[in-house]
């Protein structure tokens, strides 16, 4: 019995108007991106930390997912749903959240419980907040539109200022860090 090829791990990235975004992907689809970062090598620097082994090239889906990005902070509204995720290592609960979250339209938000009444845990707020908290994919699965059930913009791994400025450039009326449009709750 032959051995299968391992599956090789590509990262690159791609200047936007806020900054470096990196990327990483297998043959099996995204793996993650990060937030936009002042240098190139941060970028770098943070997907090699996740994946050690990955090697720094182009792959087909780089190109599409680039054009995107820099679209999207162009303040266009774009749509991520169509980019495959390579989930293996994920369990079902995560994917069904980001799911969910990728369905949330573009300048509209959602609370954390109506993601959990979304995917059928309506007591399961905090679990979908440490999901979003961990988000490998931001911008393509927006855990940006998640926020409280006040309002209040929480948990957000790169700050709560970063969040409130991914609102308002797809012109989410934010004041001081609570959204103010009406919030679908679960």
């Amino acid at each position: 019995m032959a051995l299968e090829d391992p599956v090789k791990i590509v990262i690159n990235t791609c200047l936007t108007a806020w900054g470096w975004i990196g990327t990483v992907a297998s043959s099996k689809g995204l793996l993650g991106t990060t937030l936009p970062v002042a240098s190139r090598d941060r970028a770098l620097a943070h997907l090699v930390c996740k994946w050690p082994s990955a090697e720094e090239g182009m792959l087909p889906c780089f190109a599409a997912l680039y054009e995107k990005l820099c679209r999207y902070f162009h303040g266009e509204a774009v749509d991520f749903r169509d980019e495959v995720l390579d989930t293996d290592a994920a369990t079902d609960f995560r994917i069904r959240v980001w799911e969910t979250a990728r369905a949330i339209p573009y300048g509209q938000v959602r609370s954390y419980s109506w993601v959990a009444s979304q995917i059928g845990v309506p007591q399961g707020s905090r679990a979908v907040g440490q999901v979003m908290a961990n988000n490998p994919f931001p911008i393509v699965v927006p855990c940006h539109r998640v926020v409280g059930r006040d309002g209040h913009l929480t948990g957000f791994a790169a700050g709560l200022e970063m969040k409130r400025r991914l609102l308002e450039l797809e012109a989410v009326k934010v004041n001081a860090h609570r959204v103010i449009l009406p919030i679908a709750h679960g």
